[in-house]
């Protein structure tokens, strides 16, 4: 086993989703004792059909003056995220300096959902409104907003590789490290409802009226949701770090899974391989697990060829939704959660389980018994990322 990273730790971590933004609110959620923010929505599909979102439930900050060029929903949900790691981020630009940062950023829909509305604003008026700009829906624009936002000079960018965006920028925070190009990394994703993201997913009849059931014989489709997660990465020791991560791109075809999950089982080997580390020490796997037929039958494949029975697995996407580029990191900040206030495992509420899903699902109250936990995110065009979050021993 080649072991080619090293720990990067997590100073601090933020996130806003439908299960809310405080520990009160997020704990509570994953632990089964309270409802997140999934509603049914019959007015965003053009077809008038209805669906289940994961909607943010708190309204959203405004921008400062000085930085409403950048204002757009996509941005404010980002404020929300940042303002909570803030005193964090300031820590470290006074200790390593605001060139030696860097900001890396997945998102699928930047903000579109404000593109929406400026162009029925053009269609019924003619005009657009005053304050729209085309570069509000551009594909950096939050992650140029946190640096402006922070006054952060280092590395900017964003990552838009579909629903495993938010992944992938821990595997570039980890080159950046390693390369001391920087001290500290902040990354993560952010991504809000938009009628285009709906709308297409709807056309590929991959949309669920009800709450998604992952690894259920009856699931029948996604929820999408909204989310802003934000880690602040770098070597200075804490107790929770990104042990390793790995990647891998099956290509298999533009929108479904390679059926075995070839790509899948690549992904979290490598990460095994970069984390150094066996299937034995993996304590919980957060499953990419959108309730589609297709992915749950190839990911729980994957997952029992690698660990078989022993390890338990669930998915958090009906407390959240799927949050698209937002995913990983959301289900990063899920697994910074678990492992910092030592919470139960989320369940798995599936009372019919497929017949082709072989792996053990959370299905009672269990806590974390391994060192690390394994996170699945996987995307369209066979883009796989799996990331592990773990504890680091002396």
């Amino acid at each position: 086993m080649t072991h080619t990273s090293q720990p990067i730790f997590i100073q601090d971590c933020a996130l806003h989703s439908a299960m809310g933004m405080h520990n009160e609110q997020i704990h509570p959620c994953l632990s089964g004792q309270q409802r997140s923010n999934m509603v049914l929505d019959d007015h965003i599909l053009n077809t008038q059909s209805a669906t289940v979102i994961g909607r943010i439930q708190h309204s959203l900050p405004a921008l400062p003056n000085h930085l409403m060029a950048f204002n757009s929903r996509n941005n404010r949900l980002a404020l929300s995220a940042m303002m909570q790691i803030e005193d964090s981020v300031k820590q470290a630009i006074a200790q390593f300096g605001a060139d030696r940062i860097a900001v890396i950023i997945g998102t699928s829909t930047s903000g579109i959902a404000d593109g929406e509305i400026a162009y029925k604003s053009k269609l019924d008026s003619g005009d657009f409104p005053e304050d729209y700009h085309y570069q509000k829906q551009e594909l950096g624009n939050t992650s140029d907003f946190i640096a402006a936002y922070f006054g952060l000079s280092g590395p900017c960018y964003s990552v838009s590789t579909a629903c495993s965006s938010s992944g992938r920028v821990f595997i570039s925070a980890q080159r950046l490290l390693h390369s001391h190009l920087v001290d500290a990394v902040l990354v993560g994703g952010v991504d809000s409802i938009c009628q285009l993201t709906l709308n297409g997913f709807n056309s590929l009849e991959a949309l669920s009226p009800t709450l998604c059931q992952p690894f259920s014989a009856s699931r029948n489709g996604i929820n999408i949701g909204e989310s802003a997660a934000l880690m602040l990465l770098s070597y200075q020791r804490t107790e929770t770090a990104l042990l390793g991560a790995g990647d891998s791109s099956d290509a298999y075809h533009i929108s479904a899974p390679q059926p075995e999950g070839l790509g899948a089982e690549q992904a979290m080997q490598k990460a095994l391989d970069n984390a150094g580390l066996a299937a034995h020490d993996i304590g919980y796997v957060n499953a990419h697990g959108t309730a589609t037929p297709l992915n749950d039958s190839m990911e729980s494949k994957a997952i029992y060829r690698l660990f078989g029975s022993a390890v338990p697995v669930s998915s958090t996407k009906p407390l959240t939704g799927h949050t698209l580029g937002a995913a990983s990191a959301t289900e990063a900040a899920i697994a910074w959660h678990i492992l910092k206030y030592n919470l139960p495992l989320p369940q798995q509420q599936c009372i019919d389980k497929a017949d082709d899903i072989e792996i053990s699902l959370v299905e009672a109250p269990i806590t974390l018994q391994g060192k690390a936990i394994l996170s699945n995110s996987f995307a369209f065009g066979g883009n796989n990322i799996s990331l592990i979050f773990g504890y680091v021993n002396d």
